[in-house]
């Protein structure tokens, strides 16, 4: 594969369009500190201006998104061979993306993002509501009108080579994802998958639980987890951690990144888990290009990789033993004498538990995809019309049953408990599974390149790791295409087996299992 080799000169039109871009990101950020503040400080009585507020920022940046000028400009870049000489180059990448997201956001009318914008805004909040109150009915009517948006916003962006409305919708967030391709992701990983927890679950020496069931101050459990974040590489300096329903990390730009956890008085694991994985969106966050601020060449790639940064720090470094041979002797600090009972193999084989549940974010390695697989048959029938948003909580507690053997006691355990169709995210979902992939294939690259990573860890030295990845991964901004980025950096394309191999290496063991 071709490397991006010195900058080619720019051109007016090249200078017009970037600055257009740059000043439609200035809006676009500041809609996502409005949003961050929604969650996170906004006093309750705010949420219906703050609705109006959002929606006439997202008027303002799809108008200026789909100026006409853009479309010139980009005609005039087109054509300059010198100007895009290198397909690689920041210039070419910048040209491509813009291209891109000018040919989407032409196809949407102005009235229905506003509409959507400000339908979310409220959507948001009676989730929130209903989630508290267990009510999915509550929540009902929104969802009904999200789906429908989505609907129109899927006709607007589907082409001839469109297969179903789901694959509209999905493009967005992972450029080039279908249904198809996804479906057929399952159906590879649902039989090995099974097949793991099945042996793990008859396990005669199962891991002790005692880490998971332990009540910790929250206030302890809040300085311990910053503490960590900070050690893995996060910068406090270029960004900050709150409290939220639902944990997530936005911001800005590389240099204002705000990201959210939560806490449980029993789940000190989950704490950890749920700011390791923000982290590793802060992380990368603050890796891409600082030169290329509000440019595409200074976003990241997709979800799917972005996910592969959370996912990795979360699970590959914060689920090893290595890790906790670092961190175990920390907890003292802490939370006191509250966990000196507790061995090494009791907290390490504490955090790997795995225990078909309820929740997604609570889940465990070996069952998270499973989850992942529920709520992708319900956006796909949902948005095919196959589903109405009436019978979606039976739907989803029959498939619950169905692929993890639990049973669903409320709609809160249930399909209450996400944002992201408040939120008109659908299409989303799938990315979670994209990103465990591509996070077990670059880390066994990462492995290969820094030979001695298990020392380091145990060490608590973290930053040759991230220092891995912001050359590999995060400096490249939006120069590769997901796919290319994986096979550019691990000289593979993406496969199931890195993922499948490392969650039997690590599980079997620990189950004592052969």
């Amino acid at each position: 594969m071709t490397t991006a080799t010195a900058e080619p000169a720019t051109s007016a039109a090249y200078d017009a369009l970037i600055a257009h871009i740059r000043e439609t990101n200035l809006l676009a950020g500041t809609a996502g500190l409005l949003g961050w503040d929604q969650e996170t400080m906004m006093p309750a009585g705010g949420v219906a201006f703050r609705s109006k507020q959002l929606a006439q920022l997202a008027k303002l940046i799809h108008e200026r998104k789909t100026d006409a000028r853009v479309g010139d400009w980009l005609a005039d870049c087109e054509a300059d061979n010198d100007l895009l000489a290198d397909p690689l180059s920041p210039q070419a990448v910048n040209v491509r993306e813009v291209r891109r997201a000018y040919d989407l956001a032409t196809k949407l009318p102005t009235d229905l993002v506003e509409a959507f914008a400000r339908t979310t805004s409220l959507a948001k909040v009676e989730w929130a509501e209903a989630r508290k109150a267990s009510d999915f009915a509550r929540f009902e009517p929104s969802l009904r009108e999200v789906v429908g948006m989505s609907r129109r916003k899927a006709e607007c962006l589907s082409t001839s080579d469109t297969a179903e409305p789901w694959d509209a919708l999905a493009d967005t967030y992972e450029p080039g994802s279908t249904a198809a391709e996804v479906e057929a992701l399952f159906n590879g990983l649902r039989p090995r998958l099974v097949e793991l927890v099945g042996k793990l679950m008859g396990s005669a020496t199962p891991p002790s639980n005692a880490f998971n069931e332990r009540e910790l101050p929250i206030d302890a459990q809040e300085r311990f987890v910053r503490f960590v974040a900070e050690q893995i590489g996060f910068d406090f300096e270029r960004g900050r951690l709150d409290r939220s329903t639902h944990p997530f990390c936005g911001g800005t730009h590389c240099n204002d990144v705000r990201m959210t956890t939560r806490f449980h008085k029993n789940m000190l694991g989950d704490a950890l888990g749920s700011t390791m994985h923000e982290s590793g969106h802060g992380i990368y966050g603050q890796g891409l290009p600082a030169d290329h601020i509000g440019e595409p060449m200074g976003d990241d790639v997709s979800l799917g990789i972005h996910e592969s940064q959370s996912r990795m720090w979360e699970n590959q470094v914060g689920r090893s033993r290595a890790f906790w041979q670092w961190c175990q002797p920390l907890l003292k600090d802490y939370f006191g004498d509250a966990l000196n009972d507790l061995s090494i193999d009791d907290v390490y084989g504490g955090i790997n538990i795995v225990r078909p549940s309820l929740i997604r974010v609570e889940a465990d390695e070996a069952t998270y995809n499973l989850h992942i697989l529920v709520r992708f048959e319900v956006e796909r029938a949902l948005m095919r019309g196959d589903l109405s948003t009436g019978d979606l909580p039976a739907f989803w507690n029959e498939r619950y049953k169905q692929y993890l053997g639990v049973d669903v006691p409320d709609d809160a355990h249930g399909c209450l408990q996400d944002i992201h169709w408040s939120m008109g995210a659908i299409g989303y979902f799938p990315t979670y599974t994209l990103g465990n992939l591509y996070a077990a294939q670059l880390f066994d690259k990462a492995r290969a390149d820094l030979a001695d990573l298990d020392q380091q860890f145990a060490r608590g030295e973290f930053s040759p790791l991230k220092s891995w990845l912001n050359e590999n991964v995060h400096a490249h901004g939006m120069r590769y295409r997901a796919g290319e980025l994986c096979e550019h950096v691990t000289g593979h394309p993406l496969s199931a087996e890195p993922l499948m191999d490392y969650l039997e290496s690590k599980l079997l063991p620990i189950y004592g299992v052969d």
